[in-house]
């Protein structure tokens, strides 16, 4: 994901509830799918370990695209899913990005 900088991360970190799986993971998937849609929306990193904690980096051009994101109506029904059902916890930082270095291994190893 090269984009001209700066831009924009939402970092949502969480340790998940034993509720649900099939529905967090449909959930988890629709969210994926809607916020590809909106305007300024640039790309995702999600990972979550065995213990539960799940770290989800979102990338934005602008803060209003992460406002937009945020107020979505099908979002907002998500979000209070999460609160009630799914979640023990979660922080969620906006972070701008200044800067983005890459590396990426070409050719075989030896």
């Amino acid at each position: 994901m090269s984009q001209p900088q700066p831009y924009y991360a939402v970092i949502f970190t969480s340790i998940r509830t034993q509720e649900d799986d099939a529905g967090y993971a449909a959930m988890a998937d629709r969210m994926a799918e809607l916020a590809a849609q909106m305007p300024g929306y640039l790309g995702i990193e999600s990972a979550r370990s065995d213990d539960g904690l799940g770290i989800t980096v979102s990338y934005w051009e602008s803060l209003a695209a992460i406002e937009n994101w945020r107020d979505e109506a099908e979002h907002r029904v998500a979000q209070s899913l999460g609160k009630s059902r799914w979640y023990e916890r979660f922080s969620l930082r906006v972070c701008k990005v200044e800067e983005e270095r890459k590396f990426e291994r070409s050719g075989p190893r030896d």
